[in-house]
């Protein structure tokens, strides 16, 4: 009997043929995107990018190249296992993209995927009256979103905290990739724990807050990631009213908090509904983000 490997692998031969047969393969699979990617075609562009040792653009450029024997059947295997074990495209090629810069990425951090990168990009536009000098990210997991507060702010110093050990090991990595050992901080921190007395100009997180009924739900493909980053409660709000109600103690007169909750912001607005959140938009897609004041802050500071 032949192996499910023999078809594709005598069958198929241009970049352009594998692209084609594994949107085809993952569409029939009916997997889940959502780790970087959203469509079949994006993720399989990944895998393909992944094994050619191309970028993105370059593997569009070749599509009608040829593929080695060794690249088809590294495709095909690693197709396969996305399709089998349900996990995303990032674990598989050790990398995610974020704020257009590269990250290593494994099972100890959640897969960068968050609408903030484009705050960032941004540059926190038109919130931040002046460039940030000391930003803090909780929950910093891989250290994207701080890594790239570094970049957009060259003159400013971030703490990158988070509780799990596993996870700041990922993110020394990524700091000292980006050679930003100087510059970006990590810690081990529950919450703000870490850095009292310290005051920010910026306060940036994307902590867990999946609820208790969402996690119950979620596709199999985030049961790869880390559970420590993603539950946060029956109503995913378990950690973010902590960050709320210390915010102001960590912020400059000016400073402000940006977090995101993603479907829990239902539960936040009617827990809060006299908070003022200021709910941010995306061009590129997204929600679930708000935007608070130091000022705004201490005013509800009490409902917290």
């Amino acid at each position: 009997m032949e192996s499910p490997l023999q078809e594709p692998l005598q069958e198929l031969s241009t970049v352009e043929d594998y692209w084609r047969w594994g949107v085809s393969s993952l569409q029939q699979a009916e997997v889940f995107f959502g780790h970087g990617t959203d469509n079949a075609t994006s993720e399989t562009l990944v895998l393909l990018a992944h094994v050619l040792h191309l970028d993105l653009a370059q593997v569009n450029e070749f599509r009608g190249a040829k593929m080695t024997s060794g690249e088809q059947k590294q495709f095909v295997d690693l197709l396969q296992q996305r399709i089998k074990e349900r996990k995303p495209a990032a674990y598989l090629t050790g990398e995610a993209w974020f704020a257009g810069l590269p990250f290593k990425v494994d099972e100890r951090v959640l897969v960068p995927r968050s609408p903030i990168a484009e705050l960032i990009e941004q540059e926190f536009q038109p919130w931040l009256a002046d460039a940030p000098q000391h930003i803090l990210d909780l929950c910093t997991g891989s250290a994207c979103i701080a890594i790239a507060c570094a970049y957009a702010f060259p003159e400013a110093e971030v703490d990158a905290l988070d509780i799990s050990t596993d996870a700041l090991a990922v993110a020394e990595e990524n700091i000292v990739f980006h050679q930003l050992e100087h510059r970006v901080f990590p810690m081990q921190s529950d919450l703000y724990g870490a850095v009292k007395g310290q005051r920010y100009d910026l306060i940036v997180t994307n902590p867990p807050y999946v609820d208790a009924e969402d996690m119950a739900d979620l596709p199999a493909e985030f049961h790869h990631e880390p559970e420590l980053g993603l539950a946060a409660g029956d109503d995913g709000l378990d950690l973010v009213r902590t960050i709320l109600r210390d915010a102001p103690n960590h912020l400059t007169e000016q400073g402000i908090l940006i977090c995101e909750v993603g479907n829990s912001m239902v539960h936040l607005a009617e827990l809060y509904p006299d908070v003022p959140f200021t709910w941010l938009s995306f061009e590129r897609g997204g929600d679930g983000v708000f935007l608070l004041t130091r000022h705004e802050l201490l005013e509800h500071q009490s409902k917290f």
